[in-house]
């Protein structure tokens, strides 16, 4: 059991039979009435992000989960298969329950995020930046800058397609955002 005033981002509750991590919170002290918490929370279990407004001091119920690293190895019709990095133990997760799992190439390290109680696993985090080879992209025509952030798509060996600048070319590494599927910077090697 916990109380609002032992909230922070990541923190795992159950809250209305789901697990849920609080991704943002505040504490709000209004100058009449009684202060509350306002949160967003992210379901654990769907990805789906709701906002909550909880009285202060109320209590909850926290869900302990643990995070395990494990290596990407490979993926087929079964799903993504995973090898736990201490134990050598190999799990199988759907493609459903990894976000943006076309940046994850063969040997990438990621965190499995695992319900302690039942040992479900819950969600796989990929690290913020990867660094990824461009196998295709358009070349960059001279003079099409009209605007300072002139964009265009590129393909990467994992398949997914982000967009970079437009003096990204084919066969050069580049370092892109797990988050929010950007651009980040060009690798120097």
């Amino acid at each position: 059991m916990a109380t609002t005033a032992d909230f922070r981002n990541g923190l795992c509750l159950e809250y209305n039979d789901d697990l849920y991590t609080i991704v943002q919170f505040q504490h709000v002290k209004p100058g009449k009435g009684p202060a509350f918490v306002r949160t967003k929370m992210k379901s654990l279990t769907t990805g789906k992000v709701i906002e909550n407004t909880f009285s202060a001091g109320v209590k909850v119920n926290t869900a302990r989960v643990e995070r395990r690293p494990h290596q990407f190895l490979y993926a087929d019709e079964l799903g993504f298969h995973f090898m736990h990095l201490q134990t050598y133990e190999q799990i199988t997760i759907q493609k459903e329950m990894i976000e943006n799992a076309d940046l994850m190439k063969e040997g990438q390290e990621v965190e499995i995020v695992v319900h302690a109680e039942n040992e479900t696993p819950l969600t796989v985090d990929l690290p913020p930046f990867v660094e990824l080879k461009v196998t295709y992209a358009e070349p960059g025509e001279k003079g099409n800058t009209a605007s300072t952030t002139a964009q265009k798509p590129a393909e990467l060996e994992t398949g997914a397609t982000v967009m970079v600048p437009i003096f990204i070319n084919t066969g050069e590494m580049i370092k892109v955002d797990t988050r929010d599927r950007s651009y980040s910077e060009r690798v120097k090697k």
